[in-house]
């Protein structure tokens, strides 16, 4: 195995050098692999890792001024005056703040050897990825000036391109993990736990080992695939997904008459099929993340939806959003059999009772002196191990004689009682940061968070961009926001990168049209 993983990477290497955009882009289709894994001088990598640090390496080394201090061409005069000619990086300085605070958060841990693999893999790894995204596909420049020269903004084909070149990879990750996903969810094989793949609590997991992560890595994908499928030429989007596209005949320029060849129908239009390709990753992703029964990708999915429509729409969608999600609601207070049923799958099931005694352990930490520097990285079980009850009593709300059961019936206490284990995170966004980077740390997220939906919005105000992809990207992230109240959508090696590909691909906007 390990021979095989060094052959690849020399093969990388090589497509590195030769191919520096293919290579980004063969991360962003396996972004999966880091359950590939390995060691380096006993120095523990994924094969994601391994790939992301090849390719920026060889990025740095051999296109940007660094090739011209090996040269000898200039020195760190020529260094500085070059850096006065280049537009500082969107989040710049949220970056050199993010891998500051997460470096003091690996200090709090003690600097164990897992802090720092963490570290490495969740901060600043993902960083260096989103630095090669934005050199290699969001702009344009002189390279011998560095770190791309962004004096001039690219056309918006050029950018198209590039954003192109982004979204194909991720949509081929997509499909993969999609069509696995289903399978196993109708056929029950290639699951590997004997619990999930049984007929009546059937889970898909594909290539991951639970599957919440299905709905973790799907969900902010669907709504980057419905913004790149609605920012096609219109005409195209119009027509819908129609397969059959009939040309009329061309006149040939030389001799004046009709081509014979023209006039034909064709199933392999290239837009046609390019459509044909993004609605299917689309449903496709979606019909995993339901096999995978993900509710809270589910319900962050159908979040991102009624923010993408809301945006899209003219005023009367809009209206007609808030009207039905006002009726919505209306119907399920007022209407007895919605309502038990809506509380029976969110605050009253079983996930949720469990998920709400992990929140109050670590509330329990946090408040005990750590609420400036939280746990330190991958030091959440260690920490609230002290404030960990070993179970809980699973409550029927709809039984007001439940308490009195459970007092009375020692039979009645073991049928109910769960067995509660110490979880890598909290479960929840606003615990996770905090617990693992501290205070600084999850303000420090909220911030980019907040930075990046203004700058979406900012966008479709102004008018510049693709707006649909710009709104595309805003409802991604408004997945991650709510799936992230009930699960871990950041820690994680696939989640990280997919965090900060999202914010290159934003970030991009304000390069190329100074939003």
């Amino acid at each position: 195995m390990d021979s095989l993983i060094f052959i690849f990477i020399i093969f990388y290497l090589v497509l590195a050098i030769i191919r520096p955009e293919w290579a980004v882009m063969l991360i962003l289709a396996a972004l999966p692999s880091y359950l590939i894994r390995f060691k380096i001088l006993g120095i523990p990598f994924t094969l994601l890792e391994a790939m992301i640090l090849v390719s920026f390496f060889v990025w740095f080394i051999f296109r940007t001024e660094f090739r011209n201090f090996i040269r000898g061409k200039y020195g760190w005069r020529d260094f500085l005056e070059n850096r006065k000619k280049r537009m500082a990086y969107p989040f710049g300085l949220e970056i050199i703040l993010w891998l500051v605070v997460s470096f003091i958060a690996a200090a709090v841990a003690g600097f164990s050897d897992n802090a720092l693999g963490i570290w490495k893999a969740y901060f600043f790894e993902p960083v260096l990825l989103f630095i090669l995204l934005i050199n290699l596909f969001a702009g344009s420049g002189d390279e011998d000036c560095g770190i791309k020269s962004y004096q001039t903004s690219p056309s918006p084909s050029s950018l198209r391109r590039g954003i192109e070149k982004i979204l194909w990879p991720l949509a081929v990750s997509a499909l993969a993990v999609g069509v696995l996903a289903i399978y196993q969810g109708l056929t029950g094989n290639l699951i590997f736990n004997d619990f999930w793949a049984e007929a009546g609590q059937r889970r898909a997991v594909s290539f991951f080992g639970y599957p919440n992560a299905v709905g973790l890595y799907l969900g902010p994908l669907v709504l980057m695939m419905v913004g790149w499928l609605f920012s096609q030429d219109g005409s195209c989007v119009k027509r819908g997904l129609k397969i059959f596209n009939f040309s009329p005949p061309q006149r040939d320029p030389a001799r004046n008459k009709h081509n014979k060849v023209a006039g034909q129908f064709s199933i392999l239009n290239f837009q046609t099929v390019k459509l044909f390709l993004i609605f299917a990753t689309i449903i496709l992703s979606f019909l995993a993340v339901y096999f995978a029964k993900s509710k809270g990708a589910l319900i962050g999915i159908a979040a991102g939806l009624a923010v993408f429509i809301f945006l899209a729409g003219n005023r009367k969608i809009k209206w007609g959003m808030i009207v039905l999600i006002l009726a919505a609601a209306i119907g399920i207070s007022a209407f007895a059999p919605l309502r038990d049923y809506a509380l029976d799958k969110t605050i009253y099931s079983k996930s949720y009772q469990i998920r709400r005694v992990g929140w109050q352990e670590t509330k329990k930490m946090l408040f005990d002196g750590r609420v400036i520097s939280g746990a330190g990285l991958v030091n959440y079980q260690k920490a609230v191990a002290p404030y960990h009850q070993e179970g809980v009593f699973l409550e029927d709300y709809r039984d007001p004689d439940w308490l009195n059961k459970i007092r009375a019936s020692a039979e009645f206490r073991q049928k109910n009682w769960q067995p509660l284990e110490i979880y890598l995170y909290p479960h929840n966004i606003i615990l996770n940061f905090w617990s693992e980077l501290g205070l600084a740390g999850l303000l420090l997220f909220t911030w980019i968070i907040g930075k990046y939906l203004v700058l979406g919005v900012r966008c479709l105000v102004l008018g510049v961009g693709n707006k649909y992809l710009v709104m595309g990207l805003v409802g991604a992230m408004v997945v991650i926001v709510v799936h992230g109240l009930v699960d871990v959508p950041y820690f994680k090696n696939d989640l990280a990168v997919m965090f900060w590909v999202l914010v290159a691909m934003m970030s991009a906007q304000r390069i190329t049209h100074n939003a």
